[in-house]
């Protein structure tokens, strides 16, 4: 990632460190809880990797496990809040493991059936979608550090898929990004990258 070459219409993506409830698969959506000892360690290994990278724009959810991570990261100063960065509204959803809601749904799945009293798909969707407007009208490289299943949806819709194909690209805590472009079409170039270990 250090010999990383960013086109200008690049954006890196970066899901926060771990917290206690992403360890134990919690649904964390609007619960603001920190990092984890080890995920403050993920995040400062960022540093690093990303401060030789030349970012129009740094972008942080509102959430504290995202802001710390930018902290953390080495971008504080230079980080604006962003309200569509959240995480989804996980609604009654929220604070609980994907295996309880099973026994009430079997079969749910966020990305397809969304949330009572929360978001549905195409509600954040609609957010990612007005996010992009914003990443693809600026001035270089864009860094993100937002949530799993927020950047999940984010990585389907830079790729033309529908908000419910989030379901197909698998996100780790603090993992690095990079949505770019081939020949001008949206693409790939690096996804769910695992952080180097301290030494």
């Amino acid at each position: 990632m250090s010999s990383l070459k960013l086109q200008t219409t690049d954006v890196v993506l970066v899901r926060h460190g771990e917290t206690a409830w992403s360890l134990s698969g919690q649904h964390t959506g609007s619960t603001d809880i920190p990092l984890t000892p080890g995920g403050e360690e993920a995040a400062r290994r960022l540093a690093p990797l990303l401060s030789s990278l030349p970012f129009a724009q740094v972008l942080t959810s509102p959430l504290q496990r995202a802001r710390r991570t930018c902290e953390l990261a080495g971008f504080a100063d230079q980080a604006s809040i962003d309200a569509d960065l959240v995480e989804w509204d996980y609604g009654a959803y929220e604070g609980i493991t994907s295996e309880q809601i099973h026994r009430d749904a079997p079969g749910w799945q966020v990305f397809t059936d969304g949330c009572p009293q929360g978001e549905s798909p195409e509600q954040v969707g609609a957010r990612v979608d007005r996010l992009l407007v914003r990443l693809r009208g600026a001035a270089g490289p864009s860094l993100l550090f937002a949530h799993g299943h927020l950047l999940r949806v984010l990585v389907a819709r830079w790729i033309d898929l529908p908000p419910q194909e989030g379901r197909r690209f698998l996100l780790d805590t603090a993992t690095l990004n990079v949505l770019s472009h081939y020949r001008g079409t949206p693409a790939l170039q690096c996804w769910n990258a695992a952080l180097p270990q301290g030494g």
